[in-house]
């Protein structure tokens, strides 16, 4: 639980400058605990594995509104909000479901560290 709601303060401390600091906290916690709890291990993967997802996304979607001269801007800012909103919804239920016992799945992640 803690590995999913780490990206949530990670992502708020760093939100002034695109909030890529919300797989720092997945990171540590799999880094710490990725041999001695194989649940934390698993979930902690798909937090980190999410979050550099979405901090990908928001890369992309940020070059893009510089190279059109933020004229893009009128596109990338409200898929930014979208995706904002939608990370912070799938974080949640990743939190809650976690804290259950139950391995959760977001919907959609590039699974770069297996």
């Amino acid at each position: 639980m803690f590995a999913h709601l780490s990206a949530l303060l990670g992502g708020l401390l760093t939100g002034a400058v695109g909030g890529w600091g919300s797989f720092i906290g997945p990171l540590i916690i799999w880094l710490v605990k990725k041999d001695t709890m194989p649940f934390v291990n698993d979930q902690a993967k798909e937090a980190l594995n999410f979050n550099i997802t979405v901090s990908a996304i928001f890369l992309a979607l940020w070059i893009l509104t510089v190279v059109t001269l933020f004229i893009g801007a009128l596109l990338t800012f409200p898929l930014m909000a979208i995706i904002g909103i939608a990370a912070l919804v799938f974080i949640v239920i990743a939190a809650i479901k976690s804290n259950e016992g139950v391995a959760y799945r977001y919907p959609f992640a590039i699974r770069l560290i297996k």
